[in-house]
């Protein structure tokens, strides 16, 4: 503790001496407030955390789960072993309580966030690293005597799964819960049919230790399908690839956006404003803009001239009606439409001066 102080403690004193309001902000509302209160509209159930791990670990999850599991087990047993009388406990791996360590450092930011009032994902992501170690593990351990028919079996099914959420994906982020067409499904099912049975037929013929080698090769062919190739280790980039990133870009993230809001301001108009927009819609514009963003339910409409983006269909195409509740807060000033964004399902307005 004295070393971690003597670490951290110099910094922290520079930053509130340039800052005044750090202690305050940093240590009381995005620490002590995020965890006892929901100031930051980030309330998820109980369980939240359990699905969390789960989409974390994937592809691995089964085994991961499994590895858990099995490092539990073995870490109570060897504390019974190393408390019980006239015993003494024998290493079973390396280093010293290297399950119990694992174990601990794996669950005690599930459990102590767990009981969070605000949830994010990124708060267990110490988590993460070792339930890796701990499957790591337990492949190499069962290198040998191999995994048992429902942990492969779960494994394969999962990848599968997988390839076939990835390959759909496109089309329900431009249709949103509309059935795919028979062709598209019929492509993913057998997709994701050859890459579970592909996993199979890899393991049974050359055993666990290439486990490892054939979910990559899964993985890294959905990366090419989702990301497109380029540019990365001196490859060009292949325009044709990229399809699919750049609908994602669009569906989900503000930078493509906070792009055209940039080539659409006139020399007039620097103010930009939004409406009923997403949370992280509005954060992330305020980021790749570098400047903040106006929200007329929080800080109400600006006097000057101004770019406001506005809300107005929600999920499956529902409409959110904002219109009407737009010109209760414009109260008669002049706005015309510049351009439509239908990835997130809003209207970019030029809104007038008072």
């Amino acid at each position: 503790m004295l070393l971690y102080f003597a670490m951290v403690l110099p910094w922290f004193i520079a930053v509130q001496h340039q800052n005044p309001t750090f202690f305050r902000e940093f240590f009381l509302e995005h620490n002590l407030e995020r965890f006892a209160t929901d100031r930051y509209q980030h309330v998820q159930p109980f369980w939240y955390y359990l699905v969390v791990v789960i989409l974390a670990m994937m592809p691995w999850t089964v085994v991961a789960v499994r590895a858990l599991v099995d490092g539990i087990l073995t870490s109570v047993a060897e504390w019974r072993l190393r408390h019980s009388k006239g015993s003494k406990p024998c290493a079973s791996r390396p280093g010293d309580a290297f399950p119990e360590f694992l174990v601990l450092w794996a669950l005690i930011p599930i459990v102590f966030f767990t009981f969070s009032k605000s949830k994010l994902p990124g708060y267990i992501l110490p988590s993460i690293p070792p339930i890796g170690i701990l499957t790591g593990d337990y492949l190499f351990r069962r290198r040998h005597q191999g995994l048992n028919r429902w942990e492969l079996l779960g494994h394969a099914a999962l990848c599968g799964i997988m390839t076939m959420f990835a390959l759909l994906l496109p089309w329900f982020v431009s249709h949103r819960a509309t059935m795919p067409p028979f062709n598209a499904l019929t492509a993913g099912l057998l997709a994701s049919f050859g890459a579970a049975v592909l996993i199979l037929i890899v393991v049974k013929g050359f055993g666990v230790a290439h486990l490892r080698l054939v979910t990559t090769g899964v993985l890294v062919v959905l990366v090419l399908f989702l990301y497109g190739v380029g540019p990365f280790f001196g490859i060009p980039e292949i325009g044709a690839t990229k399809r699919v990133i750049h609908l994602l870009d669009r569906a989900y993230s503000a930078r493509p956006l906070a792009d055209r809001l940039n080539y659409s301001l006139v020399p007039a108009v620097q103010t930009v404003a939004v409406f009923g927009v997403r949370r992280d819609i509005e954060y992330g514009l305020s980021f790749y803009r570098n400047s903040e963003v106006i929200n007329y339910e929080e800080s109400g409409v600006p006097d000057e001239q101004h770019l406001l983006a506005v809300r107005v269909t929600g999920r499956r195409g529902v409409d959110l009606h904002t219109p009407a509740a737009l010109e209760e807060y414009l109260e008669g000033r002049h706005y015309e439409q510049v351009f439509t964004w239908p990835e997130q399902g809003l209207v970019v307005y030029l809104v007038g001066s008072r």
